[in-house]
């Protein structure tokens, strides 16, 4: 199951970045990782009025300290994290984040099974910035993601695809609970 998703991840960035008028650039990690981090925490330290994101695992401080003064800012914030990955996880980043004013945190496990032993995952790794700037990519929040891991991580402006992934995070939105 995991290939089928890593191969369907593929296809629908590919699909994403086809579009000729979309502003993209490309990152591959672990090489890359220093110039995709960097333009990771200027897209959070310069946006203007609403970060969505919804993340499988996020353990990275430096990512978590960036997001909590957007809040300050008066950014308004809303991150949902996989349940099972996250709930019990000392180096999770959620219970630092829940803390501020303007960041909501959310847990979402995945579908649940037929056989009715767990859930799926909430595997996304996604933020939209401002209606107009995506993220997304292979990569979660983490240092391993950052500096030992091969991922690709891809930063995207347009307000079509924006709206597009802004749709699907409203619906799992309305599926999480809030932290």
């Amino acid at each position: 199951m995991g290939k089928i998703k890593a191969i369907f991840l593929i296809f629908a960035a590919a699909a994403l970045l086809s579009a000729s008028n979309i502003e993209t650039r490309l990152y591959t990690l672990p090489k890359e990782a220093k110039p995709a981090l960097k333009e990771l925490l200027h897209k959070i330290d310069t946006a203007k009025y609403k970060i969505d994101a919804a993340i499988y695992s996020f353990t990275h401080k430096k990512i978590a300290k960036r997001l909590a003064n957007a809040a300050k800012r008066g950014v308004k914030i809303r991150i949902i994290f996989d349940k099972e990955s996250n709930l019990r996880n000392r180096k999770s980043q959620i219970g630092y984040l829940s803390k501020y004013r303007n960041i909501d945190c959310y847990l979402l496990s995945g579908k649940k099974r037929r056989r009715g032993d767990g859930y799926g995952l909430m595997h996304m790794k996604l933020m939209i910035i401002d209606n107009r700037h995506v993220v997304l990519g292979s990569a979660n929040w983490t240092y391993s993601a950052f500096g030992l891991n091969h991922e690709v991580i891809a930063f995207i402006k347009s307000y079509e695809k924006a709206k597009k992934l802004e749709r699907a995070f409203e619906r799992m939105a309305k599926e999480a609970s809030l932290y």
